[in-house]
């Protein structure tokens, strides 16, 4: 299928787009200007890379002139960040996605996947793991933009007949995460405890998260480009929560050294623990993690550590 990934380029993109050339997709890849190449394509890979302004309707009108489905891996904010200045949030992610929706209709492109957040759209929970059916009541801006984008995604969906599946995404690490962006316990842990720096932990390090390696997320985003099913929002997820500690403590041992800890005070909008429900996943995509954390935290390590080297 021809399909254009707005925000391949990025950690979570390129490896759905890895993924995506693996099944034989033909894809052009939307991203902003200053966005370089994640890496060389090969002569007979179908890629097409663009350029362009994700606000701009013209730009990612072209960018869907041809294709069939639509990708949707685009944020412009960070959950710890997005409280800071909620009119940006929204008018760069929820305006320009509304918009975008018109595009698909103008283009009659029939179907999006878009990536949303697992650990932001439920707020704290009132029961373990976490289903689709929970409760949504998220508390930083991001997760209230994410479940706006949702909720217009399925309007659209019953309106002009676009397909909508909807991908509620744990707490992604792996290869290519950005540590500088100070996004994912994993890569910035990680990232530190290379560098012989103290790792920061926000409260007594019981925060408990679900964490997922980015090439089962890829996985789940191949899965639902194929997906012809009714449903529409699945978790993706290990299904499986993890404190803070005892994140350091497998990091400990995949290093085979110890590190420093710094605690600080608990921040007021970190959910004590989000743990994901893959059920509807799995019965639906036919889609199950197939990487443990603590290999999934070797691999990245040892990708961390080559770029040290150099």
């Amino acid at each position: 299928m021809k399909c254009v990934v707005f925000g391949g380029g990025g950690f979570i993109g390129s490896a759905v787009v890895d993924r995506l050339l693996h099944d034989g997709h033909a894809l052009r890849i939307f991203e902003r200007p200053r966005v370089e190449r994640f890496r060389e394509f090969a002569s007979g890979e179908p890629v097409e890379w663009m350029t362009g302004d994700f606000l701009n309707v013209h730009d990612m009108s072209d960018a869907m002139d041809g294709m069939e489905i639509v990708l949707h891996l685009v944020s412009s904010t960070l959950p710890k960040t997005s409280n800071d200045d909620p009119v940006h949030d929204v008018q760069s992610n929820l305006v320009a996605t509304l918009r975008m929706l018109e595009a698909m209709v103008a283009r009659d492109v029939g179907k999006i996947v878009f990536i949303s957040s697992g650990g932001t759209v439920y707020g704290n929970p009132m029961y373990l793991p976490i289903d689709e059916g929970h409760p949504t009541n998220p508390q930083v801006s991001y997760g209230i933009t994410k479940l706006a984008i949702e909720k217009y995604l399925l309007m659209f969906e019953r309106l002009h007949g676009i397909k909508a599946n909807i991908l509620r995404v744990a707490n992604p690490f792996g290869e290519r995460q950005r540590s500088e962006t100070a996004q994912g316990a994993v890569g910035v842990f990680l990232h530190r405890a290379l560098r012989q720096q103290p790792i920061e932990i926000w409260g007594d390090g019981s925060v408990t998260r679900d964490y997922i390696y980015i090439d089962d997320v890829a996985e789940a985003f191949a899965r639902a480009v194929q997906y012809s099913g009714s449903r529409s929002v699945f978790n993706i997820g290990s299904g499986v929560g993890t404190q803070l500690n005892e994140l350091i403590k497998i990091i400990e041992e995949v290093l085979g050294k110890s590190v420093t800890r710094r605690y600080l005070p608990a921040r007021p909008f970190d959910v004590p623990v989000s743990v994901l429900s893959n059920a509807l996943a799995r019965e639906e995509l036919k889609w199950a993690p197939r990487t443990s954390l603590r290999d999934g935290i070797a691999r990245t390590a040892k990708w961390l550590a080559k770029g040290l080297i150099k």
